[in-house]
């Protein structure tokens, strides 16, 4: 039985490896896939170019201006005079936020008022507004938090003249943030693992139907029919070379994202290689099922692409889940993508283990042994 298993997966590796088509399905997603999320797509606001309009010309809206321009975030590239120039700016794209200091913004100060300060952002895309809003109005408050409080500090040691004890309150709040898993929120450590769900799902289900189908359309498969080969014999090999193309591709895209991405990784690795395989079961049974309901390649690659880009919508990847309508959240709990999307982020960025991620791990063993199981016995029904 092994002997002729073993001989159905070289004959697919050598085919596989000999058409043009299947090689450039077995590498050109992972390359495009990791160029794309790990270089193009970008969301970070590392520089942000900003207009600045100063309606109250006092000393206090000028150390606000000073503070925005020696700021990591921001450059100040022009300054608004008038108020039609604000619409024009930003029509233009110019610019993609005005900081609008309304007058009274320094004698607001100086009374221990917060100061009259509007923020207009380009909301043109919506991600990258809410970013420069908070950034912009951290900034603001921050000073105008230091301020009030030189200010109030200043008018306590005048009236204790010149005491070097503060009254009591006077200290403010003093507020800390820590970002726990990505420290640096860059977006690249948060898509790059997502990139090995998308890949081994796509590379596996399409491979596996094509391979199959492929036989079918140029007529081999009834010689394999024919032969002494029985239909789980037939089925082993048609899955295991692609069970071990996705098992390397989880390794080379593992290694891609620690040594060219810097993403961290804190996670088991055998634990990752263990839920990859559970995975396999899903999208290999995916493959399976395809090609048993596709007469040629070109709707075997079609019908893959039908099941893909949904899941990979609805798995998280780009889009939290919790954003999402509600039904459409209840939906995505028969995605297999959604499960292996968390445990791959939760590897990597979390570090955490079985103890957290048992309900995900029994998710996909459930999912796998069920689509794998029916396909196979349609597959089998088939060949009979």
């Amino acid at each position: 039985m092994w002997e002729r298993i073993r001989e159905i997966i070289r004959k697919e590796f050598y085919q596989t490896l000999r058409d043009p088509r299947s090689r450039a399905l077995l590498f050109g997603p992972p390359l495009i896939q990791l160029i794309v999320f790990g270089y193009a797509v970008n969301l970070d606001v590392e520089l942000t170019r900003i207009a600045w309009m100063d309606m109250d010309r006092s000393a206090e809206s000028r150390e606000l201006l000073s503070a925005l321009q020696g700021s990591q975030y921001f450059e100040v590239g022009e300054v608004l005079t008038r108020e039609d120039q604000i619409s024009e700016a930003l029509d233009h794209g110019r610019v993609q936020a005005i900081v609008r200091i309304f007058p009274g913004y320094g004698a607001d100060l100086a009374r221990n008022r917060p100061g009259q300060v509007q923020i207009l952002i380009d909301g043109t895309n919506s991600n990258t507004a809410g970013i420069i809003m908070n950034y912009l109005a951290q900034a603001v408050a921050a000073y105008s938090g230091r301020a009030q409080q030189l200010q109030l500090n200043s008018r306590v040691m005048a009236r204790t003249q010149g005491a070097a004890v503060a009254a009591p309150g006077s200290a403010g709040l003093s507020v800390k943030s820590r970002v726990w898993f990505n420290p640096n929120l860059k977006s690249r450590v948060y898509f790059v693992p997502g990139v090995i769900v998308n890949i081994i799902a796509l590379v596996t289900v399409m491979l596996t139907a094509m391979s199959i189908v492929r036989e079918k359309e140029i007529g081999t498969m009834e010689q394999l029919m024919v032969t002494p080969i029985r239909p789980i014999e037939l089925m082993l090999g048609k899955l295991l070379p692609f069970a071990i193309v996705g098992i390397l591709q989880v390794g080379i895209v593992t290694g891609a994202a620690l040594l060219i991405f810097d993403v961290p990784f804190r996670g088991s690795v055998t634990l990752l290689f263990a839920a990859s395989i559970l995975y396999l079961l899903t999208t290999l049974g995916a493959g399976l099922y395809i090609s048993t309901i596709s007469r040629t390649q070109q709707q075997a690659m079609m019908s893959t692409f039908f099941f893909f880009v949904p899941a990979m919508l609805l798995s998280g990847f780009a889009f939290p889940i919790r954003n999402m309508p509600l039904p459409v959240q209840y939906l995505t709990y028969l995605n297999p993508l959604r499960y292996f999307m968390e445990i791959a982020r939760g590897l990597f960025l979390k570090g955490v283990g079985i103890s957290v991620l048992w309900p995900q791990l029994a998710a996909l063993a459930l999912f796998g042994t069920v689509i794998l199981g029916l396909s196979a016995l349609r597959f089998h029904k088939r060949l009979d």
